[in-house]
């Protein structure tokens, strides 16, 4: 495992690991399936990252966050080509958040809701950009 592993909920464990095959690359590791052929969990690798995904289980407080209204976090993927990351999520279903840009900090940034709730950004960068100028455009922005 990585440093940090991440865990989501979704509202199908099979069908989420084929969408993050499809959608972003990872690679399926493993399947914990139960005696009575429950599918627990999924694991993939996504550049090194292990993501785990499972079903949801509400009589333990698991659900994917699309019942909830949202997510308070978004997964940042550092790719080479954000445009072409992007284009891929949003043809296999993914719904788009924040459309492409060029971000005043230095990257080529969009982002994405997949089919269950969890948003994604793709991130690439294409200039250093000096602190004291990222400051200044982000309270330009944020004024």
């Amino acid at each position: 495992m990585t440093s940090l592993a991440l865990h989501l909920v979704v509202t199908d464990a099979d069908y989420a690991a084929r969408w993050y095959v499809d959608a972003l690359g990872a690679t399926e590791v493993s399947r914990l399936t139960l005696p009575d052929g429950t599918l627990l969990t999924v694991e993939l690798d996504l550049d090194g990252t292990t993501l785990a995904v499972a079903g949801e289980m509400p009589a333990r407080s698991m659900r994917a966050p699309i019942h909830d209204g949202g997510t308070s976090a978004a997964f940042h993927v550092v790719v080479p080509d954000a445009d072409r990351a992007f284009t891929r999520a949003v043809d296999a279903g993914a719904t788009v958040y924040e459309p492409l840009w060029d971000a005043f900090w230095g990257d080529r940034t969009g982002q994405v809701l997949d089919p269950f709730g969890h948003r994604w950004a793709f991130d690439q960068h294409v200039r250093d950009v000096p602190a004291d100028e990222v400051s200044r455009l982000a309270a330009e922005m944020f004024a």
